[in-house]
């Protein structure tokens, strides 16, 4: 007969599964079968629990693992931070990595960490940490510059445009970072909090808008509002003056609130109110922000087609 798993929790210390009647070798049966799955050294999650996670709610449960992990072990004295301080907070996150960050005053120990998590070294001041779900966290501002620090432009307009929608101070960031000059990533902190904008909703949205202001395309309006018969409308960008629109298509825009087809229904009504007033419309998706030249073209052809001509919407041609 199989092992089997503990009836409550889905994640356990090897301690706890070996309280609950389990060997070792019955550990590593659970792991083969798929039944269970190492998170780390010392800490295993429910299989089917954890395959059934999206990639920011693992990122976020490694955070639990380390911490349950090393809670026989730890002394405390540190704060998860960086990307992992940025998942606590439930802050956008693109193509970023799956290691458990944190932040101690001394340096690391001896003792190996795995090669699942990364041990920075800073002082950090009392107003510098919090707590979230009981886990100690850096503060939203020191967490966006500690990402940015070691991010691309893209991924960190995308974190910073975030963090600015839930209330991060811009004006300490910006402080912040006139004291970093000279430090690695400086350059991409400042580059993000000048094309931070709160209105962006989704990382898409940011990660095209920082795509047209690299491409030389005059910046477009945000959540630009048109009324039609139907009601009033919102674009994600605009540009007005030439009746353009731009919209982001993510899945998430269309399937987690409403049934599909309502959806659909509306966004086809939305779209012929707004053509039937002159409006060009644009559609893109994530794969379009990956062909910058095909991406550009279709940014301009849009324009030629645009109802105005009085105003050139290229401040510079570069692909890049």
């Amino acid at each position: 007969m199989p092992p089997e798993l503990p009836a409550a929790g889905d994640l356990w210390r090897t301690d706890q599964l070996l309280a609950s009647g389990l060997n070792s070798r019955a550990i590593a049966r659970l792991v083969q079968g798929a039944a269970l799955v190492r998170l780390r050294r010392g800490c295993y999650a429910r299989g089917h629990w954890w395959r059934g996670l999206n990639a920011t709610a693992r990122r976020r449960q490694l955070i639990s693992a380390h911490a349950l992990g090393t809670l026989t072990t730890s002394t405390g004295g540190f704060a998860y931070s960086h990307v992992s301080g940025a998942s606590l907070r439930g802050l956008q996150l693109w193509n970023a990595d799956n290691r458990v960050h944190f932040t101690q005053q001394g340096r690391p120990s001896g003792i190996s960490h795995g090669r699942e998590v990364v041990a920075h070294t800073r002082l950090l001041s009392s107003r510098e940490i919090c707590y979230i779900d009981g886990l100690p966290c850096t503060s939203l501002e020191r967490t966006v510059i500690d990402c940015c620090l070691m991010f691309t432009v893209p991924q960190a307009v995308i974190l910073v445009d975030h963090a600015a929608r839930i209330g991060a101070d811009l004006g300490l960031l910006r402080t912040q970072c006139s004291v970093l000059v000279g430090r690695n990533g400086v350059v991409t902190l400042r580059r993000a909090l000048e094309l931070a904008d709160p209105r962006s909703e989704s990382a898409g949205e940011s990660r095209t808008r920082e795509l047209l202001h690299r491409l030389g395309i005059a910046p477009p309006e945000l959540q630009f509002r048109v009324p039609t018969p139907f009601g009033e409308y919102r674009l994600d960008f605009a540009w007005p003056e030439r009746k353009v629109a731009l919209e982001f298509d993510g899945k998430s825009k269309y399937f987690d609130y409403q049934p599909t087809g309502d959806v659909l229904f509306a966004e086809r009504r939305r779209e012929k109110a707004l053509m039937e007033q002159g409006w060009t419309f644009l559609r893109i998706e994530w794969k379009d922000l990956f062909n910058e030249v095909e991406f550009k073209y279709r940014v301009l052809r849009a324009f030629r087609n645009g109802a105005a001509a009085d105003a050139s919407p290229i401040r510079r041609f570069r692909v890049g």
